[in-house]
């Protein structure tokens, strides 16, 4: 699942995700040769309402160290942002309009209330999802300041690259999870937490949450509620629980999760490398374009 087209270009010819704690980067030519370049603390601070790259120059110096310039040749990148600068949201509606101006408006209309920035300027984009016949229209959109967009875009198009596309890691890590019936994606990025739910193809649910603490406490005080919102509105249990950046924890939690849920836990994989707290959106996408 791809989201967030935000220009309609060529395929890109690189890839990178972005987190506080560096960028993660492959050709996509040659998904196995991923690598990951630390930052320093305070590169890169996310936030769905301020300035997320704090020093632009050092985050530049970062992308033209992966990747050296090329002439005068423009590149094109797919940029993979965190999680926390946007928003995911399913909306539903009876009906949904075929003029794509009259769907931006509806969405937009509908999201506001729901974000902390201004959405008649931000970046809005949506897909429909496959439903079944007679069912309502679900649309998955993702919105983000317009300004935090261009904040993340600067830095590549500096150093040569055009960002054709931009989309969120745990959108792009949807291209790790085998779809069969209700299943979740549990992905832990430093302190931040994204809990997708899934029925089969199509996103029902989507929380992304600052932590102070990423504890199993912390993270069961998000999932009680969400395996609650699956019994009570899909009627039924999850049939599996993907875990996405949890790294040895994830021995600890499965076990726990498993016998106190009655689902099976495992974490995701790719065949490009192993997936961990700053590469999951990354090999989603490698995944995606293979």
């Amino acid at each position: 699942m791809s989201l967030a087209n935000l220009l309609k270009d060529p395929p890109p010819t690189h890839a990178f995700e972005l987190s506080e704690e560096g960028v993660s980067f492959a050709p996509v030519s040659g998904p196995a040769l991923a690598e990951f370049a630390a930052f320093e603390p305070g590169v890169l601070l996310v936030s769905p309402v301020h300035d997320n790259i704090q020093q632009p120059h050092v985050f530049e110096q970062k992308i033209r160290a992966l990747v050296p310039p090329n002439g005068h040749r423009k590149r094109r990148a797919a940029v993979i942002l965190p999680d926390y600068c946007a928003r995911i949201a399913v909306l539903d509606f009876d009906t949904f309009p075929s003029d794509p101006d009259e769907q931006q408006a509806l969405v937009r209309f509908r999201l506001k209330k729901s974000v902390p920035f201004e959405v008649d300027t931000a970046v809005v984009s949506y897909v429909e999802q496959p439903k079944p016949t007679g069912a309502k229209v679900e649309i998955l959109a993702a919105v983000m300041s317009s300004e935090i967009v261009q904040q993340y875009e600067a830095p590549f198009r500096a150093a040569g690259f055009h960002p054709g596309l931009v989309t969120t890691s745990s959108i792009a890590a949807l291209n790790l999870l085998e779809a069969d019936g209700i299943t979740l994606l549990v992905k832990l990025s430093g302190r931040i937490l994204s809990v997708l739910v899934l029925r089969d193809n199509a996103v029902k649910l989507a929380r992304c949450i600052e932590m102070d603490e990423a504890g199993v406490l912390d993270i069961e005080s998000v999932l009680h509620p969400t395996i609650a919102y699956i019994e009570d509105e899909l009627k039924s249990r999850p049939k599996l629980v993907w875990l996405a950046g949890f790294g040895p924890e994830a021995d600890e939690f499965a076990p726990r999760w498993e016998s106190e849920w009655g689902v099976a836990v495992q974490p995701i994989r790719s065949r490009f490398g192993a997936p961990n707290r700053n590469n999951s959106g990354l090999l989603g996408y490698l995944e995606s374009v293979a």
